[in-house]
């Protein structure tokens, strides 16, 4: 166990998947104080939780929040071939058991469940909200994958011919893409602090990876109206990495009748730790001015739940 900060206690854990692979997890909790919600990281492609996602953490814990990570299946100090996606599936489906597990603990069942995804975290948050739509209490969005920008993709025809090797060669690393760290975080500090974090992957996207990211963009893009949950949507408007007008395409398309959209004007795609301090408090205090007010509200949720266990349905006769 490792205190990350005076109030803070830190825990890392390993789980096995449904596929026999050992997974990196992690969690920040309020120390001798009770717990405001549950939110559960989402990171993005290339990184991982305990590291890059410590800062943004213990901002949380400190609001009184606990909070959850877990580094995906070929990331961070999880098992698997290093950035290798050969199925967006499994990798939502392997989020989805452990962040059920940890919802279900006797001190968190009646707590509220808010998921964070940043990048492609976004999109892997709103899969995971997708397949049980009724479990999760709301969602911060941080740049979400909803489609990938023209600055970060190869050419058409590349992206063609591409797809096409995918099934003979999946885990070559030949997608021609600029360097997402130079794209992602404006402070040359924090590009510093992750080309040296042994555990986020620096080198080009493998194929089957590639191909991954695309297919889940082009699809979430096309199901944006089926989005239901709360949610507040952040995108920095000089972001070269996520399309911003997908975000607000989802403001826009989303069923949910509690949603939010913020642009920041000047800012890039690391809202979280890749903008200058000034800018990062701006997002962080959205963010938790965002959270608060609906942890404040109360459970409707397990209210919901409570009433339908009392109330029972007749049965067809």
């Amino acid at each position: 166990m490792e205190p990350e900060a005076e109030n803070v206690t830190y825990e890392e854990d390993y789980i096995t998947n449904s596929r026999g692979l050992k997974l990196f997890t992690c969690s920040w909790l309020p120390r001798d104080r009770e717990r405001k919600a549950l939110i559960f990281f989402c990171h993005g492609y290339g990184m991982e939780c305990s590291i890059t996602m410590r800062s943004t953490a213990v901002r949380l814990v400190n609001a009184g929040y606990a909070v959850y990570g877990i580094d995906y299946e070929g990331h961070g100090k999880s098992d698997g071939l290093t950035a290798f996606i050969n199925s967006f599936d499994d990798l939502v489906d392997d989020c989805s058991a452990h962040f059920t597990s940890i919802s279900e603990r006797r001190e968190n069942k009646e707590k509220m469940r808010f998921l964070m995804g940043e990048s492609m975290g976004g999109a892997v948050a709103l899969l995971l909200h997708r397949k049980t739509p009724e479990f999760w209490d709301g969602a911060v969005l941080v740049a979400p994958m909803c489609k990938i920008a023209e600055d970060a993709k190869p050419p058409p025809l590349v992206i063609n011919i591409l797809t096409k090797l995918t099934n003979i060669i999946p885990t070559w690393k030949i997608i021609p893409t600029p360097s997402i760290i130079d794209l992602a975080f404006k402070v040359p500090e924090v590009r510093k602090q992750v080309r040296e974090n042994k555990y986020c992957y620096k080198g080009r996207p493998r194929l089957k990876t590639g191909y991954e990211c695309l297919r889940i963009s082009l699809e979430l893009e096309q199901r944006l109206n089926e989005v239901s949950l709360p949610f507040i949507v952040l995108h920095g408007e000089e972001d070269k990495v996520t399309d911003k007008s997908v975000s607000k395409q989802l403001y826009d398309s989303a069923l949910s009748s509690d949603k939010t959209f913020k642009l920041y004007p000047g800012m890039w795609h690391g809202l979280l730790y890749g903008e200058t301090p000034e800018n990062a408090e701006i997002v962080f205090n959205d963010i938790l001015g965002w959270l608060d007010k609906r942890a404040s509200l109360g459970n409707l949720r397990l209210e919901r739940e409570l009433k339908e266990e009392n109330d029972p349905q007749p049965k067809d006769t």
